[in-house]
C-alpha cells in the first residue's frame, strides 16, 4: 500500500515560534495561479489590500472593499496549500470600534478560510487588537509607514529616520506586542530602529522597506517579478514580466495579423478531454 504524505498548512504558532530564528519567508499575493506558485517557497501569504494597487489600479489601498479582499482571499486559499494566510482588513473596517472589528475579521475568516487578519496601527489599536485575540482572532500588526494612513501623512515617507520619531514607533510596538499580536510587519522604516525593535519585541518582527535583521521579510509579489512600471527603491526585481508579457502578446499580435496561428482543424487536448 502506498504512502501518502498530507501537506500541513503552517499555523500562528508556527510564525510566531520563529521569532530569532530561521527567517520567515513572506509575500503578498491575491490570485489562485500564484498563490500555487509561491506557496512552496513561502510561511506566510498576505491578501493584501495592495491589490487595490497591484489588482484593481487604484491611486491608493483606501479603495479597496471588504467583498473585494474576501474574492482575493478564497483565490489565494484555493491556490495554496501550506502557507498560512493572512487577510489584510480594509479601511474602514475596523477603527470604528473593537466590535466592528470584530464584526468584520469574522466575516473575512468565515467566508476565506484565512487563519488569521492583518490591520494597521499601534497605541491606537492596542483595545482592538486585545479585543480580537481574546476572541480567537489571531492579528498581525502592522506600524511604521502605514499604507491607510496616507491621507494623513501626505504620502509615503519613510518613518524614525529622526530619534525624536522613535519614543512613539516603540509605544507603538510595545502596544500591539501586549495586546496579543503574534507579529508586527514594521514598513518603510529606518534600520536603526527597525534593528532595535526587533531586538526588544518578543514577536516576530516582518520587515518590508526596515532591516534585514527583522525576523522577517515580506514583498507584494508583483514588486518581486517586475510586473509594474514603478517599485519601491529597497525592492530588488528578481524578473522583469512586464518586459516578458510585453513581447509576448506583440508576438501573438504580429501573428493574428497575419493568420500565422493555429486553426480549428490543428486541435489540441482541452482540460478534462481524454
Amino acid at each position: 500500500m502506498s504512502k501518502h504524505s498530507t501537506i500541513r498548512r503552517k499555523t500562528v504558532p508556527d510564525i510566531r515560534s520563529r521569532k530569532g530564528g530561521e527567517p520567515i519567508v513572506c509575500l503578498a499575493a491575491y490570485t489562485a495561479p500564484m498563490a500555487q506558485m509561491i506557496d512552496p517557497y513561502t510561511d506566510l501569504i498576505l491578501v493584501g489590500d495592495s491589490a487595490a494597487n497591484a489588482v484593481h489600479g487604484m491611486d491608493t489601498t483606501i479603495g479597496i472593499t471588504l467583498d473585494h479582499m474576501i474574492t482575493h482571499g478564497q483565490a489565494v486559499m484555493r491556490g495554496s496549500q501550506r502557507a498560512l494566510i493572512v487577510m489584510d482588513m480594509p479601511f474602514g473596517t475596523y477603527e470604528e470600534s473593537p466590535e466592528v472589528a470584530f464584526r468584520n475579521a469574522c466575516r473575512l475568516m468565515r467566508e476565506t478560510g484565512a487563519a488569521a487578519v492583518k490591520l494597521e496601527g499601534g497605541v491606537t489599536m492596542r483595545e482592538t487588537i486585545a479585543f480580537l485575540t481574546s476572541r480567537g482572532i489571531p492579528v498581525m500588526a502592522h506600524i511604521g509607514l502605514m499604507p491607510q494612513s496616507v491621507q494623513v501623512t501626505g504620502g509615503y515617507k519613510i518613518t524614525g529616520r529622526s530619534k525624536n520619531e522613535w519614543p512613539v514607533l516603540e509605544a507603538d510596538a510595545r502596544a500591539v506586542e501586549e495586546a496579543g499580536a503574534f507579529a508586527v510587519v514594521l514598513e518603510g522604516m529606518a534600520e536603526p530602529l527597525a534593528d532595535k525593535l526587533t531586538s526588544d519585541l518578543a514577536i516576530p518582527t516582518i520587515g518590508i522597506g526596515a532591516s534585514a535583521t527583522c525576523d522577517g521579510q515580506i514583498l507584494v509579489i508583483n514588486d518581486l517579478l517586475g510586473m509594474s512600471d514603478w517599485v519601491p527603491k529597497f525592492v530588488k526585481k528578481y524578473a522583469d514580466l512586464t518586459h516578458v508579457v510585453d513581447e509576448a502578446v506583440k508576438s501573438w499580435a504580429e501573428d493574428v495579423k497575419s493568420r500565422n496561428f493555429p486553426g480549428t482543424e490543428n486541435t489540441y487536448p482541452m482540460r478534462g478531454d481524454d
